[in-house]
């Protein structure tokens, strides 16, 4: 298995498999995990003599900034409902 992570094409398919459970379970939990993926991917392209522990730990560090990029992308958005501050039934 440890010459596997080393390939490019496995993290394209990491990327993958981690967009199709966003897909599944939208809450950008797994988007960020899928960009670290297909970020790994373009390093292990142009670095493929890194070793595993370095590869994961580098994985972590980039899944944790996308996650943390798509947190600033997207707090703004607003879920549509209203928030009521008065009860009718008040005099």
């Amino acid at each position: 298995m440890a010459g596997y992570l080393t390939l490019w094409w496995v993290w394209i398919c990491i990327a993958l498999a981690l967009g199709v459970l966003e897909l599944l379970a939208p809450a950008f939990i797994f988007l960020g995990f899928g960009l670290g993926a297909i970020a790994m991917a373009g390093i292990v392209l142009i670095l493929p003599a890194a070793g595993v522990p370095a590869l994961l730990a580098l994985f972590a560090l980039l899944s944790l900034l996308a996650w943390i990029g798509l947190r600033f992308a997207f707090r703004r958005q607003s879920s549509g409902g209203r928030i009521i501050t008065r009860d009718i039934n008040e005099n």
